[in-house]
């Protein structure tokens, strides 16, 4: 519910981070593939030119050290989920917290996190920018539901 996590969203300049932790290139795989399945709108970007999103992340995961890779996903139009492809152990995006104010938009976030940790299998949790020892909320795999962490 938003009162319960509004004090988690307040804008102040940085973004939110969300990661899943101790990936593999299949996990990666899932991840872009569960991009496609949901029907999201986005758009791939090399060196901050459009191209078509490789049907093998692998292909993504080389090209990665050579130029700036960024995947862009909108789960709703007003929602923009940045995909980062810094590392094939770690699944990491981030959200504009102007853009996750209220429950509808709570309720985007929260969709997008369970999608991600079911699909893998795994927890995916939200955090401060670069602060990823320090989640907010987080998709609970046991309880298959999102769930408030922070304190």
């Amino acid at each position: 519910m938003w009162n319960d996590v509004s004090e988690l969203f307040v804008p102040d300049g940085s973004l939110l981070d969300a990661y899943v932790f101790d990936t593999t290139i299949a996990e990666w795989q899932a991840f872009v593939d569960l991009v496609r399945l949901q029907g999201w709108w986005f758009e791939y970007l090399e060196e901050n030119h459009p191209r078509s999103l490789p049907d093998h992340v692998e292909v993504v995961l080389e090209r990665r050290p050579e130029m700036g890779i960024l995947l862009q996903v909108r789960p709703v139009p007003e929602v923009l989920v940045n995909v980062h492809f810094f590392t094939v152990e770690e699944i990491e995006v981030d959200f504009s917290p102007e853009e996750l104010q209220g429950q509808e938009r709570l309720d985007v976030v929260c969709g997008f996190l369970g999608a991600v940790g079911r699909r893998l299998g795994k927890p995916m949790v939200l955090t401060p920018e670069n602060g990823p020892r320090h989640p907010l909320i987080g998709y609970d795999v046991a309880a298959d539901r999102v769930v408030r962490i922070a304190s």
